[in-house]
């Protein structure tokens, strides 16, 4: 079970007490999570997420606050933190910055079709339209220059023959990296995987797990997004629902010529990310009871990017 932080009954009943939602009737931990300590809690007055926040700086959790506050203004689908009777709504619970939301109804799709994937499409651009006029920023602890910096590092543990594909990819990073850089920009989810949205039936009832969200290029966080919706097992692009995902997107915001370009290389820098963050995972967590998930998955992905023909809409 990924919680890192256990709790004990009492302790929780004590946190809960200044939400006045009455009585704790039960939790258990999430085994979802692959970062934080998630749990499910069940009180008089329904149903909730904990969270206890277990990695980044603590400085950056009013950021994510304020932004599911501006999601959640702007008719998303988004958790966002309740407040004590003190208005309070980042508090402290086992030693970790803690947050309470309301639990969102719907499940993961394991196995998604082109209508959901029209659906998450137009989800996303709706995110990017709620804030690219105003953005919050907050630069990504695992961007361009994150990639850049650990790549090396990890290529040393590598495979010899897996060296080449990382190499080359990390190359094509830092000579692209000012022209991603130069993309229009809005706030990203940043980590809009299957097991972050929720359906019922074929309705998309909600986006959780925004703790990845920051600043930066639009199309990033599309790639992101395409590449786990989108991919076969292994690793290739499947057209119709990458192209129902991005048609859904584009009939909300157009693409620039300049995302058009740039398209390609940006699934597979979407890729090198998922691929360095997982083999760190393996890594750290090596024999511990946390849910760590498979590397080798986004080594094909970035594999099958090399020769990947995917094109975006027309741009205007």
């Amino acid at each position: 079970m990924s919680v890192f932080t256990p709790l004990q009954y009492e302790e929780l009943e004590a946190f809960l007490a200044p939400y006045q939602l009455g009585r704790l009737q039960e939790f258990e931990g999430i085994a979802a999570g692959s970062e934080n300590s998630n749990f499910f809690v069940s009180l008089e007055q329904g149903q909730y997420v904990l969270t206890l926040v277990e990695r980044g700086p603590t400085q950056d959790l009013p950021f994510f606050i304020e932004l599911l506050e501006v999601l959640h203004r702007a008719g998303l689908p988004v958790p966002y933190a309740l407040h004590t009777r003190d208005g309070e709504a980042l508090r402290n619970l086992a030693g970790k910055p803690a947050l309470l939301q309301p639990r969102l109804p719907g499940r993961h799709v394991a196995a998604p079709n082109a209508h959901h994937c029209t659906e998450v499409g137009r989800l996303l651009a709706r995110l990017h339209l709620a804030t690219r006029e105003h953005i919050l920023e907050r630069r990504s602890d695992r961007g361009l220059d994150w990639m850049q910096e650990e790549g090396p590092s990890i290529a040393m543990g590598l495979p010899e023959n897996q060296l080449p594909l990382l190499r080359e990819s990390l190359t094509e990073i830092a000579e692209l990296k000012p022209n991603i850089l130069a993309l229009p920009r809005a706030n990203l989810h940043a980590d809009l995987f299957r097991d972050n949205v929720l359906f019922e039936g074929g309705h998309l009832t909600g986006v959780i797990d925004f703790y990845n969200a920051c600043s930066g290029p639009m199309l990033y966080d599309i790639a992101i997004t395409v590449n786990d919706w989108c991919s076969h097992p292994n690793g290739e692009l499947d057209d119709e629902r990458s192209q129902a995902l991005l048609a859904a997107y584009s009939s909300l915001r157009r693409f620039t010529p300049a995302e058009a370009e740039l398209w390609q290389p940006m699934l597979r820098v979407a890729g090198v990310r998922f691929w360095l963050s997982r083999l760190i995972a393996a890594q750290n967590f090596a024999g511990q009871p946390v849910l760590i998930k498979d590397p080798e998955e986004f080594r094909r992905l970035l594999a099958a990017r090399r020769q990947c023909h995917s094109a975006l809409p027309f741009a205007l």
